[in-house]
């Protein structure tokens, strides 16, 4: 089994005593932690060390892979210049990988790199390693904006490639969880911070890898995780493995998560197919999703697969409610894919004869029209999930107080830019938020001279 063992780690840089100077003790069950996985590691003794690291460099649709022959860095931006972590890069790995990446569709190489110094994800699980393992070869790995299967899928890449060297290989997933655990953190308190925390902790320990990848990233983003992809590199890297668990600490004394837990494989076990498992949890969600559609939903949903089979607008149904057919207003409608936007087309006010034609109009356009995403083909449709805001007229207001980013979308004017924000969105609290986007949007300076208006929507699921 060439995947000998496999570790969750945080990277903290103050838990380098150089660092940290005192303040590291503050974490001491972490250090502790940290000092057992690396006298395991040294036990083990393996030939590469691969460490996924989410600050290295980050790309939306590309998974990086260092090139070159060594990685070398060092601390010196947190104010310890002395911590230097030098190593050799496995070549033939790094290469190896790239190449089963390509044959599984996955985008991911060693293209692009900008910055070649080791950064704070790679050093600080190698400063505790390197005291006990003192000949290895490295990979390090960036994850990117690519959907958690995808990174699961590139960790069960990772897994057939060190089987084809025949490499005894040790993975570390380096990694914080929430760090929004208090407004003493980085950002502030959200209380999603600690229910993600919970809820990883808990998948960490139980090893129930499903947990990692059927997260919301919306409530992931909320609660402004780290390491989730690192994790889930690792969780697909254990793929139809059983697994000994031994979650050994977990603490957060300064707002954010750190968690250090690891991995033993023992067997084969095919029951362990999560993607096969997440498949079905998909398929069953969207059927329970399309079996509750109203009839907004369901025209936009015909609209776009209706366009995207036979390349020509769907003609206005028959026996639609009088609210899609006797009334006009602006219309938005947005796509989903696994959770994530795939597209969102709207008109302000009304510019068919009915909300009906509103919506199939922006529902193509949703589609095939939003130039942020590639036009929609027809083996996304299954997946699609969709919205519909039907808009109020807009109003002028007098102050911001007559503002509820909940309640009320906005729109920014400022002579021929214009901004709209709809109201109640994942990750939009205050108005502060919402105008800051709206202004951003259109392209208005926040200390120029601009008008606001509010409306008001129902959305429709």
């Amino acid at each position: 089994m060439s995947i000998i063992g496999a570790y969750i780690v945080p990277h903290p840089p103050v838990v380098i005593p150089e660092v940290g100077m005192g303040k590291e003790k503050e974490i001491q069950r972490t250090i502790d932690a940290y000092e057992e996985i690396a006298r395991r590691i040294g036990s083990q003794d393996p030939e590469t060390v691969v460490v996924i690291t989410p600050h290295a460099i980050m790309y939306s649709d590309y998974i990086h892979i260092s090139p070159g022959s060594k990685g070398r860095g060092s601390l010196s931006r947190f104010g310890a210049p002395q911590v230097i972590v030098d190593a050799p890069y496995d070549t033939e790995m790094i290469s190896g990988l790239s190449e089963a990446a390509a044959e599984e569709g996955i985008a991911a190489g060693t293209l692009g790199e900008k910055d070649r110094e080791l950064d704070h994800g790679v050093i600080v699980p190698l400063y505790f390693i390197g005291k006990q393992l003192s000949h290895f070869n490295l990979v390090r790995i960036s994850t990117s904006g690519l959907t958690l299967e995808e990174h699961y899928r590139f960790g069960m890449c990772l897994r057939k490639t060190a089987e084809k060297l025949g490499r005894r290989t040790v993975i570390i997933a380096s990694g914080d969880l929430s760090h929004r655990l208090s407004n003493d953190g980085p950002y502030t308190y959200a209380k999603e911070g600690p229910d993600f925390d919970r809820h990883l902790t808990s998948a960490m320990q139980s090893a129930d890898f499903m947990k990692f990848i059927t997260l919301d990233e919306s409530f992931c983003s909320s609660a402004g995780e780290c390491g989730l992809r690192s994790f889930v590199i690792l969780a697909g890297a254990l793929d139809r493995l059983s697994v000994d668990a031994d979650m050994l600490s977990y603490e957060g004394p300064f707002g954010v998560g750190y968690a250090i837990c690891a991995y033993k494989p023992v067997a084969a076990d095919n029951e362990r197919n999560f993607l096969d498992r997440l498949q079905k949890v998909r398929e069953d969600k969207l059927a329970d999703i399309k079996g509750k559609e109203d009839p907004f939903v369901k025209l936009a949903r015909s609209s776009l697969e209706y366009y995207v089979k036979n390349g020509k607008t769907l003609p206005l149904p028959e026996n639609l409610p009088e609210e899609l057919t006797a009334q006009r207003a602006g219309v938005f409608v947005s796509l989903k894919k696994h959770g994530r936007l795939r597209g969102c087309i709207g008109t302000i006010a009304p510019t068919e004869e009915s909300i009906a034609q509103e919506i199939i109009k922006n529902a193509v356009s949703a589609g095939v029209g939003d130039v942020r995403f590639p036009v929609v083909t027809g083996d996304e449709l299954k997946d699609i999930v969709y919205s519909v805001d039907v808009l109020s007229k807009p109003e002028p207001i007098r102050d911001r107080s007559e503002l509820d980013a909940l309640k009320y979308g906005v729109i920014v004017n400022n002579g021929h830019k214009k901004g709209l924000l709809l109201p109640n969105l994942e990750n939009v609290h205050t108005v502060e938020e919402q105008l800051e986007i709206a202004l951003h949007k259109a392209g208005i300076s926040p200390g120029s001279n601009y008008s606001i208006e509010r409306f008001e929507v129902v959305r429709h699921h």
